[in-house]
């Protein structure tokens, strides 16, 4: 879904043709099959976020600062100090994902194997089938991902799930265990660790109250392990076709 072109310099923006103007726009609620609602969102410029949920179309309200944006913030930071210190992972913020004919969600942020996942990235350059783990970020949309996407990432194989219910100040993180989501609990002193990405741990209450350089020190001892090294290792041996 390019919103601009670019060729050489600066981007150019399309104006609408009679064909985008006749096309209806999204609204929440709408039963969509999949390429209908692409197509009403690719017409739609203006719009950054819409979901398509079960068959049905969800578009979040204005983000707020506390309840959304900087806490996404510090869950792209914490993701991202991972994704630079495991070469054949991915990192993605917000990518929409055609998960199956009925789910085309945008998740906050995701973190895939890139050789030899379970998802791949299509010749149109979209995100298709199930990334290791997607992390949402709850403020007025805690209903929705406790349930409804929960189920859909359950389904579609979405090896791990974390939920930050912001106003709740709680974070679920759940692993897929014989078709079904278990609490993946913390550790005595309240680290999480990821079962499929060795080495990503998550210092749950330092990000909860804001610390930041808690957080990243946590992650940074966990990509010094040795369960790590050898993860980083499978993946080069992946990559290198062995």
């Amino acid at each position: 879904m390019n919103r601009t072109t670019t060729l050489n310099g600066p981007s150019v923006q399309h104006t609408s043709s009679a064909e985008d103007q006749a096309i209806p726009p999204l609204e929440n609620g709408d039963r969509l099959t999949r390429p209908d609602f692409e197509r009403r969102y690719e017409a739609m410029p203006h719009v950054k976020k819409a979901e398509l949920i079960e068959g049905a179309v969800y578009m979040p309200s204005l983000v707020r600062m506390l309840q959304h944006a900087r806490p996404h913030s510090w869950i792209i930071i914490w993701l991202g100090a991972y994704y630079v210190t495991t070469p054949g992972v991915d990192l993605g913020d917000n990518p929409s994902d055609r998960l199956d004919l009925d789910n085309e969600p945008q998740p906050d942020a995701l973190l895939r194997i890139a050789r030899g996942g379970s998802s791949r990235i299509g010749e149109d350059g979209f995100l298709e089938g199930p990334p290791e783990l997607i992390v949402e970020v709850a403020s007025s949309t805690v209903s929705i991902d406790l349930h409804d996407k929960k189920d859909v990432y359950r389904r579609n194989g979405v090896q791990e799930y974390l939920v930050w219910a912001v106003a709740q100040e709680a974070l679920f993180w759940f692993v897929l265990r014989e078709g079904r989501y278990d609490p993946l609990a913390p550790d005595g002193h309240g680290v999480v660790r990821s079962e499929v990405f060795p080495g990503l741990w998550l210092a749950t209450r330092p990000l909860l109250n804001g610390d930041l350089p808690a957080v990243l020190q946590c992650v940074r001892q966990g990509t010094a392990s040795q369960e790590h090294a050898a993860f980083v290792r499978r993946l080069a041996g992946a990559d290198a076709g062995t």
